[in-house]
């Protein structure tokens, strides 16, 4: 797995190696985006949220993929090359972010479930007014994306892009997680082929982080009646 020779990521204003992590396959880059602090900018300032929590999503090769069955419009973002975000719409009520990795046209992507908000705590305490502790506010796919304020006009921004709201640094060398605390299960609510939700672990996570969400499995099938999974990306 990985990025074809010649091509690289959105995003010019990235570290190097920001953007050759977007450029690898999603389940490369997934584990590699822990401890990465994810970055929006508005009129009301910054809220910075260190990612403790991520789910891998393969495209075409991943039923429980929104680009599974193809290109439209919700899911254009998903199929650009590696380094910008991909916000979707989902249950009438949330919004959900992505980030896009791997070459242009594949359609991978890591959704971001959780992490703890290392800057501007009081502007994302605001629009978490529901939040009981500071280890909830983003803790969850639809909190993330809230806390930091975003929203589908924000999918297919490019990270770190001159002009760009949102921006994405990975954890140095002192701060990433050590290998050994990197867990990784099934996907939180997606339903694989074989109906056991087993078949594809790419959920990872840091062992011990509060901010990491609960597990929930998906759905046994005959009661889903025929919806496609909305697990993530």
């Amino acid at each position: 797995m990985g990025a074809e020779p010649g091509l690289r990521p959105q995003g010019a204003g990235l570290a190097e190696e920001t953007r050759r992590v977007l450029a690898l396959d999603s389940l490369e880059a997934a584990p590699r985006l822990l401890g990465a602090v994810l970055s929006a900018t508005d009129s009301e300032g910054t809220v910075s949220v260190r990612l403790t929590e991520v789910e891998a999503y393969r495209g075409e090769r991943d039923p429980g993929s929104h680009a599974y069955r193809g290109l439209t419009a919700r899911n254009a973002s998903m199929f650009r090359a590696g380094g910008v975000i991909y916000v979707y719409f989902t249950y009438g009520m949330h919004h959900c972010v992505n980030v896009v990795t791997g070459p242009e046209g594949v359609s991978r992507a890591v959704l971001l479930r959780g992490g703890e908000v290392v800057e501007g705590l009081d502007l994302a305490r605001s629009r978490r007014s529901t939040a009981r502790a500071d280890r909830d506010l983003a803790r969850g796919p639809a909190r993330l994306c809230r806390a930091l304020g975003l929203t589908r006009d924000d999918d297919g921004v490019a990270l770190g892009s001159p002009g760009s709201r949102v921006s994405l640094t990975l954890a140095g060398p002192g701060n990433a997680p050590a290998p050994s605390a990197i867990r990784m299960g099934p996907r939180t609510g997606v339903v694989d082929p074989g109906g056991d939700g087993q078949a594809f672990p790419w959920r990872f996570w840091i062992d011990g982080e509060p901010t990491v969400s609960p597990y929930k499995a998906a759905a046994p099938r005959r009661a889903r009646r025929g919806r496609a999974a909305q697990g993530g990306a």
